[in-house]
């Protein structure tokens, strides 16, 4: 689907039509976007526009990484929306000219849609009398950023419901659910931190500082900053979880070690002496003893309950 957004020199809003009637340059600024566009539609970049067939590929082919890249006075941008679902990033591309902005998507998406209603709500209202096009990509970047803050909340949320509940599951239960949650947020760093990038390049472009539009996209690059230092904080706080459940792990483990060393330590000379007296020989002295059968008994008896006393006092029971 395409729908485009016109305003006339006079600032008349013209809405819905169709490319073929659309002539640019009897337009102030244009907006069209490709909205899950068929494979018709998706050659009018082409066919219409004429735009840079390096351009054109990277809009149709896999996903690419968030740039800028200059085509003669066209800027081409190509950004990453968030599938809350799934966590994929979904690609989005800019076409921008003083006069002309394209927005290129391959699946329907709700930022692009908010904006969509924002920018036409605002020349309806004549509130953008220059660069509609710049302040349109604007809207758009900043919606796409704006997306990200729930999805990262959400974890965060996750991460305080892990640190209440800690006593309550079981540590294979609670160490699946933080490597689940450093697998999050390892996919959510991989979009985040190319489109701080990418917002640094624009940031500091010729056309954001020529338009006066700085303090804008400085915005968008603010809170891309402000997701970056929220990312990490959050694995750091995931490798702290980690951490501290390996080391109860490992002192579980040391506990129930040392428990097993203690029993098997008692037993290894209680083990001795039957083994001594359990042999079949017939000229042992002490089998023929009335009273040999409780000496040993007692004599196993005082030995477990020294080692036991011994080992008390040694502190190993704590």
């Amino acid at each position: 689907m395409i729908r485009t957004l016109a305003v006339t020199h006079s600032q008349e809003v013209v809405i819905g039509l169709p490319l073929e009637q659309l002539k640019l340059e009897e337009y102030d600024w244009v907006w069209v976007d490709f909205n899950a566009p068929t494979s018709e539609e998706a050659r009018l970049l082409e066919t219409y526009f004429r735009f840079h067939p390096l351009a054109i590929e990277d809009c149709l082919h896999i996903l690419q990484r968030p740039k800028l890249d200059y085509y003669d006075d066209m800027q081409f941008l190509v950004l990453h929306a968030l599938d809350p679902d799934h966590l994929e990033a979904v690609e989005v591309d800019f076409f921008l000219s003083p006069s002309l902005f394209v927005s290129f998507h391959m699946q329907p998406l709700t930022e692009v849609d908010e904006a969509w209603e924002r920018v036409t709500d605002l020349a309806k209202q004549k509130e953008i009398k220059a660069n509609g096009s710049t302040l349109s990509a604007y809207t758009v970047m900043d919606k796409l950023v704006d997306q990200y803050f729930p999805i990262l909340f959400s974890i965060e949320d996750e991460l305080a419901d892990i640190e209440s509940k800690g006593e309550e599951e079981s540590l294979e239960e609670l160490m699946h659910q933080v490597f689940t949650l450093r697998s999050k947020l390892l996919k959510i760093r991989r979009t985040i931190v190319p489109m701080r990038d990418l917002l640094y390049r624009v940031v500091n472009s010729q056309h954001v500082q020529k338009h006066g539009h700085h303090a804008y996209f400085s915005d968008i690059y603010d809170h891309l900053l402000k997701l970056t230092d929220m990312i990490e904080a959050d694995r750091e706080m995931t490798a702290d979880l980690r951490d501290s459940y390996i080391s109860l792990n490992s002192n579980r483990m040391n506990n129930i070690m040392k428990t097993l060393t203690v029993i098997t330590t008692i037993f290894m000379p209680l083990t001795l002496i039957t083994g001594i007296y359990g042999m079949n020989f017939e000229h042992m002295p002490e089998l023929k003893w009335r009273f040999g059968y409780g000496a040993v008994l007692l004599l196993m008896f005082l030995l477990g309950g020294g080692m036991v006393s011994w080992f008390s006092r040694r502190g190993w029971f704590k």
